[in-house]
């Protein structure tokens, strides 16, 4: 293939992954979006193999056997990983895009066959150092970001004495050793500022994850995505492969909005999550007494109860949350829904952007159960029928439905925009226990006198109310 025919494949692969964005967008045309992408990538690959730059059965061969190994690693774990996985593991995919940056740098840095001159040599050896910086920081910030999720690392925000110093003094570290790595006069020169700069980038990566506390995690999920793009996209930059530069730049920029938008329905600054400080590892009881603990009983109830309240109802309104699919309880719940929907009552759910781990993750578990797409609403569609609905089903919830953000200002959530189920007739609340969310924040829900709390684990209390309704 020659590079003409190249560049065509290559321009055909960008607008299939344009495509496949804007398809991922929606629900209803995620799986077809997810196609493009799957076409997109082996229009790409099956160009760059065939183009002119690989040459020699000996290079084939052994790319040909790295896609090997690497496809049936990532077919392992498509298989292998569970949905309540899913964020541990994209964050994990994460850092391997980060990690592949900083080979290709040093791979590109050392290679002998690159010949720069002049203004072209400064050029590239700044998209080396840049490639390698953005990778570093990925890497390492993602494994963080892995163990978090996973449960290895505690949700805990860890903040270092004057980390904001600590911060600056590693950037003026980096400059410094940039402006030595672009005036090394050798290979062996310029690889002591550049190893020195890796090894800041990796310890940045690492203070600046866990310096997040557990709430903010699907902010950094989605800046993690970002930062993968652009480290993808200077990947580019110094292979001079202009499908590696558009691709990267397309999800460097979708995960910073994304992030934005996470940022936005946390009303949280994106630089105010990068400092770190909000959110706690959760789980603790909420502390008894003092003006700031939430006043009332808790009124429990159970499943023949609940089942009850919900087969009289007109209008129902399903609330996921982590507790869901920590139990994959989401199954269970379609199969409620059904009952409910065969009886004429009107059911919806109601996402809030940031439930879960990850952006999306309660609509991919809802799309895994095949819940309808078109009663699978967001938040700002539907806080203003919450006073109109009989009742509420909040399933493993916490800080996505708790009052304290409109209501105390003090509150380490306030002004974060919430899903309002205490305004419905009967909101009912599915936990474990009484301990408070990930945020660490005690919620006034749970003792609103028109609130419930059918306690125990999400599946098996779902398994007895659908049992209860389907007599």
């Amino acid at each position: 293939m020659n590079a003409e025919l190249m560049t065509v494949a290559y321009i055909g692969a960008t607008i299939l992954f344009i495509l496949s964005l804007g398809g991922l967008s929606n629900p209803e045309t995620s799986r077809r979006g997810n196609l493009f992408g799957i076409i997109g990538m082996s229009i790409a690959v099956i160009a760059t193999l065939m183009g002119p730059r690989i040459t020699g059965v000996s290079s084939f061969a052994s790319i040909l056997i790295a896609m090997t190994v690497g496809g049936s690693v990532g077919i392992f774990a498509a298989i292998r990983v569970k949905m309540t996985q899913m964020p541990e593991l994209v964050a994990l995919m994460h850092s391997l895009v980060g990690l592949a940056a900083c080979l290709v740098g040093f791979a590109n840095f050392i290679d002998p066959s690159s010949h720069f001159t002049g203004s072209e040599k400064t050029i590239h050896e700044i998209e080396i150092y840049v490639g390698i910086l953005i990778g570093a920081i990925t890497f390492s910030g993602s494994l963080v970001a892995f163990g978090k999720l996973s449960g290895k690392i505690g949700g805990q925000p860890l903040l270092l004495p004057a980390r904001h110093l600590l911060n600056l003094g590693l950037l003026v570290t980096v400059i410094i050793a940039g402006r030595s790595f672009l005036d090394a006069g050798s290979i062996e020169q310029g690889l002591v500022p550049l190893y020195l700069m890796t090894v800041i980038a990796l310890l940045f990566g690492i203070h600046m994850v866990i310096a997040i506390g557990g709430a903010d995690m699907p902010v950094v999920v989605s800046m993690l995505n970002s930062y993968s793009g652009w480290a993808a996209s200077a990947t580019g930059f110094m292979l001079s492969n202009d499908l590696l530069i558009v691709v990267g730049a397309l999800v460097g920029s979708s995960g910073a909005i994304l992030s934005y938008i996470m940022c936005r329905a946390m009303n949280r600054h994106f630089f105010a999550v990068i400092a770190g400080g909000f959110g706690t590892g959760g789980g603790k009881a909420p502390a008894a007494g003092g003006d700031a603990a939430p006043q009332g009983e808790v009124q429990p109830i159970n499943a023949a109860d609940t089942a009850e309240l919900l087969r009289n109802a007109e209008s129902v309104i399903i609330v996921p949350g982590y507790g869901m699919a920590v139990a994959q309880a989401q199954h269970t719940v379609c199969e409620i829904t059904k009952i409910l929907r065969e009886k004429g009552i009107n059911v919806r759910f109601g996402i809030h952007p940031v439930a879960g781990r990850m952006p999306g993750h309660m609509n991919v578990l809802l799309a895994e159960a095949r819940v309808p797409y078109d009663i699978v609403l967001e938040m700002d569609e539907l806080n203003q029928d919450f006073p109109k609905t009989d009742v509420t089903m909040v399933i493993g919830a916490n800080d996505i439905v708790n009052p304290a953000a409109q209501d105390n200002p003090n509150s380490p959530i306030a002004g974060m925009p919430v899903l309002e189920v205490w305004k419905a007739k009967t909101s009912i609340v599915m936990k474990r226990s009484m301990a408070s969310g990930y945020a660490g924040v005690d919620n006034p829900l749970f003792y609103k006198e028109n609130n419930r709390m059918l306690f125990g684990d999400a599946k098996k209390m779902l398994d007895e109310v659908l049992i209860s309704l389907a007599k």
